[in-house]
């Protein structure tokens, strides 16, 4: 990218200097969508843990709204994540902005009805919207593509105040094994300016210090290596449902209302069944009963799991991360007795590695780690997050993204 910037522009430090204003901007901008979206989501989770019996039942009506929603005013954003990767990938060249209210309404919708959902995929939809719109001021070989990567670090790193984590999310995430590095220095500076306004403008950030000291031993090699796998199979098995039942659900009931509405009554039934609404929305108590020595079950984490793909499968808007970190960390929590490890490490390996499995990214985990957990735990993060990573490399939860190493 540095030898088009040169070719194109005949003081190429002026153009860094215009990125990394962008990168300013676009970050100040994101932070504060973010801020709005992610207290939105907070207050709307304590709304339905207060009133479960006033919203949950109604989760079908819910889904109905939501398939009009989109059928109505959506056009080509309907498409949500996909959409972002199609500009990415070079097959579509813009991302329309009423993008941004319509996947904000509707993932909130989604959430007081007690779906479980995620919301990252719905902060990186954002960020890359608002970021794709400062493409027309610019005019080096692409440029898209660029924009794109910037405000997908932006609405991550403004979300969940992880900005390494979110640096190389947007650098890995488009292309298995290609880092779009053209991008690095706005992305780096969007990153950080997001997650710095989101904290100043009062948007909670989940941290949890885990203090660990092991040797890496043979033996404490071994175990990690086998936790990574463990933890990528259950990525593996997330993605591998996830598309089996879109496709199935698409094929045995084809009208999208009906669809989502049968699904949704099913879904409303088991919420309310299982433990009161303990597998609804983004699955945040799991987690803090992973690292607070609460209660946890064995079957948490495959009931999250089942339910957290039926939701989004069905139609219901939302993203997958917050869902699978929770997933990670309530297995974790469970499984740590059977290898002698304490129960909040294995449960923050957990929390990281399911996640890249799942996405198929590698350095975006083991950076999640190191900001959430503690960077001390960084040399046992990248042997399980690297194991957990090489179990799969061919699926995603991203449909879209592609393989570099088979273009």
């Amino acid at each position: 990218m540095l030898k088009n910037i040169k070719e194109s522009y005949q003081y190429s430090y002026f153009l860094y200097l215009k990125l990394i204003v962008a990168g300013i901007i676009i970050g100040f901008i994101v932070g504060i969508i973010d801020t709005i979206f992610g207290r939105g989501l907070l207050l709307i989770g304590n709304i339905r843990k207060e009133y479960l019996y006033y919203f949950v039942p109604f989760l079908a009506l819910d889904g109905l709204l939501i398939v009009f929603i989109y059928k109505k005013f959506a056009g080509r954003a309907k498409k949500g994540m996909g959409l972002i990767f199609e500009v990415g990938h070079g097959i579509e060249n813009e991302i329309p902005l009423k993008l941004v209210p319509i996947v904000s309404i509707a993932t909130w919708i989604t959430h007081l009805f007690g779906g479980s959902a995620g919301r990252e995929g719905v902060a990186v939809q954002l960020g890359a919207t608002i970021s794709h719109k400062f493409k027309k001021y610019f005019g080096f070989p692409n440029k898209s593509k660029i924009f794109l990567v910037i405000g997908m670090a932006a609405g991550f790193g403004g979300l969940f105040q992880t900005p390494i984590a979110a640096l190389f999310f947007a650098l890995e995430v488009l292309t298995l094994g290609n880092l779009q590095l053209y991008a690095l220095l706005p992305a780096i500076v969007s990153s950080f300016v997001a997650s710095w306004t989101s904290a100043f403008l009062g948007l909670e950030k989940f941290n949890h210090f885990v203090n660990t000291n092991f040797a890496v031993t043979p033996l404490a090699f071994v175990k990690f290596a086998i936790l990574g796998i463990i933890f990528g199979i259950v990525g593996n098995l997330f993605v591998y449902l996830q598309n089996f039942l879109k496709k199935y659900l698409s094929e045995k009931i084809k009208n999208s209302y009906y669809r989502i509405f049968v699904i949704g009554i099913l879904l409303s039934i088991v919420f309310l069944m299982l433990h009161e609404g303990r597998y609804t929305g983004l699955g945040t108590n799991l987690i803090e009963n992973s690292f607070s020595g609460k209660q946890v079950y064995m079957y948490d984490w495959i009931i999250k799991l089942i339910l957290t793909t039926l939701t989004l499968s069905a139609g219901f808007q939302g993203g997958e991360v917050t869902p699978l970190f929770s997933i990670g960390a309530s297995l974790g929590a469970v499984i740590a007795i059977f290898f002698g490890l304490p129960i909040e490490f294995v449960a923050a390996a957990g929390y990281i590695s399911v996640f890249g499995s799942a996405t198929n990214t590698l350095l975006a985990p083991i950076f999640i780690g190191g900001e959430v957990f503690g960077f001390s735990n960084l040399p046992y993060f990248v042997i399980i997050v690297v194991f957990a990573y090489l179990v799969n490399r061919k699926i995603s939860t991203y449909g879209l993204q592609k393989n570099y190493f088979e273009e």
